[in-house]
């Protein structure tokens, strides 16, 4: 693969991806929704519930929960904690469906079939690559599992960060790490506040992953000037001059 001359205005230095609904997916589709494991103890909760958890933290500094790997769990299952008791589950059973929970985020993974050719392109014509995601502290793991951990230059998580996307000091530190100017920086994820709106705030360019075949029923937010969008992965090459 070939791109142009760096010097060349709005060529990218690097590309940052997120991770999970990014380059890669749970292998099996239930994987991360919350609701299936509710169900299964008996709980039928309102979808408004889980999208109002799953939100409620995006933005957040939460460095002191970020001190250690073991300090940063405890504050995730107390948020687990708070979430199934605002489903209607008490103690004792809370703590069997919060270990449920858990286990539901630990699913086995799977890179999208274009992620690792797209990587490769992009190493290829010189470009740093970054994963900078709202993940837990095992991202080199997952990573591994998935295939492209050999790709990737910088990996950044908000849990060893200690601040969630769209926190500005999370793209801070994942810039940082590649060794760039944020403006020679392109962001790639599928969430439209966490990996378009602030990233474009920090000066960045944006790509927004939007999959038909994942997004059945929903509407693409409208997209605002200077906004890319693409259904797969080998459509950020073009954007950043990659042929």
């Amino acid at each position: 693969m070939s791109r142009p001359d760096a010097t060349m205005e709005g060529v990218a230095d690097a590309v940052i991806f997120d991770f999970y609904g990014t380059l890669a997916h749970f292998v099996d589709a239930r994987a991360s929704n919350y609701a299936t494991v509710l169900t299964s103890f008996g709980y039928e909760v309102a979808p408004s519930v889980f999208d109002g958890y799953f939100t409620r933290y995006d933005g957040v500094d939460h460095a002191e929960h970020s001190v250690s790997e073991d300090a940063y769990e405890a504050w995730v299952r107390n948020r687990l904690r708070q979430l199934v008791s605002s489903c209607g589950v008490d103690d004792p059973e809370a703590e069997r469906v919060i270990e449920a929970l858990r286990e539901l985020d630990r699913g086995e993974m799977v890179a999208y079939p274009e992620a690792t050719g797209v990587l490769e392109s992009l190493r290829e014509a010189g470009l740093a690559i970054g994963v900078c995601s709202n993940w837990g502290w095992e991202l080199d793991g997952y990573l591994r599992q998935v295939g492209l951990l050999h790709l990737v230059d910088s990996g950044i998580t908000s849990a060893r960060v200690g601040s969630r996307k769209p926190h500005p000091g999370i793209y801070v530190r994942s810039v940082e790490s590649l060794g760039i100017d944020t403006a020679r920086a392109v962001f790639v994820g599928d969430s439209w506040e966490p990996d378009v709106r602030g990233p474009r705030r920090l000066g960045m360019t944006a790509v927004h992953i939007w999959r038909d075949d994942e997004r059945a029923g929903q509407l693409a937010p409208p997209l605002e000037p200077g906004d890319h969008r693409v259904n797969e992965l080998t459509g950020v090459l073009p954007i950043v001059g990659v042929s």
